[in-house]
């Protein structure tokens, strides 16, 4: 690709992803398809259009996950959405139950509300992850590889993803917020999160210390703690806040991965990634430090 359309596409692609979700979030809830199913569908899209950036636009090229990789990453992936569906089963009786289908403000006061305070569990659920050696046992899994790429935005531990989503979710419902905001939010966080990920040259600026981006999250990365820092993976305000923000414009990581990589098993041994949970808990990832 020649520089001039490269440019084009850098600068193109974040605004083109949230035009996307709005248009898809207006599109279901006007035409009142099934919120499920919108999510699904725009989650494979997500991730479509985020491998596809990676080819046109890579950020770092040996990062570029190998057909091995891929096949490792869709094991992870599957059994994500298969198992954390089944765990979820409680947890979204609980929040249909909680969420009323109408909020007590209109939906476009309700949706910066719920992102606000939907972002802010989430914050504080990542850092606790990372500060809590037992919680890092589920945590440290989603570190272990030594690049970042969309593919592995989904190597999790099972019960990590289901602890994350089940507090963000009960904190939107128990705060009242109607299910069509809480759709749109969850929405805004899977994009958010497959784009923090990918692999991809593009900067947001200025832009970086209101919402998360690329750059941030490689740095998340980091193998060294005392840059990594940025927990926020939609928004940046609470890394701001809670002194967590580490960025500044040209900010590289020298490496990404785990700061001791001999603690957990490698990223292709799913089961074992799976069972060391339980074995002693190794030293949490929060601080440079590592102390809780």
């Amino acid at each position: 690709m020649g520089e001039w359309p490269r440019t084009a596409v850098r600068h193109a692609a974040y605004p083109f992803l949230l035009v996307t979700l709005v248009v898809i979030s207006a599109a279901t809830l006007r035409l009142r398809w099934d919120l499920g199913r919108a999510n699904q569908l725009f989650l494979l899209g997500t991730i479509g259009y985020m491998a596809l950036l990676e080819q046109l636009i890579p950020y770092e090229p040996e990062w570029a996950p190998n057909v091995r990789e891929w096949g490792w990453y869709g094991v992870y992936f599957a059994l994500t959405m298969v198992g954390g569906a089944l765990s979820q089963v409680p947890v979204s009786a609980l929040v249909g139950w909680a969420a009323p289908a109408h909020g007590a403000l209109p939906l476009w006061a309700e949706i910066p509300a719920a992102l606000l305070l939907g972002s802010l569990a989430n914050y504080l659920v990542h850092r606790w992850c990372h500060t809590s050696p037992r919680l890092w046992r589920l945590h440290g899994v989603h570190h272990v590889p030594d690049k970042v790429n969309v593919g592995n935005n989904g190597v999790n531990h099972l019960l990590d993803v289901v602890l994350t989503q089940g507090c963000v979710q009960f904190a939107l419902a128990l705060a009242g917020f109607s299910e069509p905001a809480v759709f749109v939010v969850g929405l805004f966080v899977v994009a958010q999160g497959y784009f923090v990920h990918a692999n991809i040259d593009v900067r947001l600026g200025a832009l970086n210390h209101v919402l998360a981006g690329p750059e941030q999250h490689r740095l998340h990365h980091s193998t060294d703690l005392a840059e990594a820092g940025h927990y926020g993976s939609d928004l940046s305000v609470w890394d701001h806040a809670f002194g967590s923000f580490t960025w500044r414009p040209g900010r590289r990581p020298a490496a990404v991965g785990l700061a001791d990589p001999g603690g957990f098993p490698a990223t292709r041994r799913v089961v074992a990634s799976h069972v060391q949970a339980w074995h002693r808990p190794a030293r949490a990832e929060g601080s440079p430090t590592g102390s809780t």
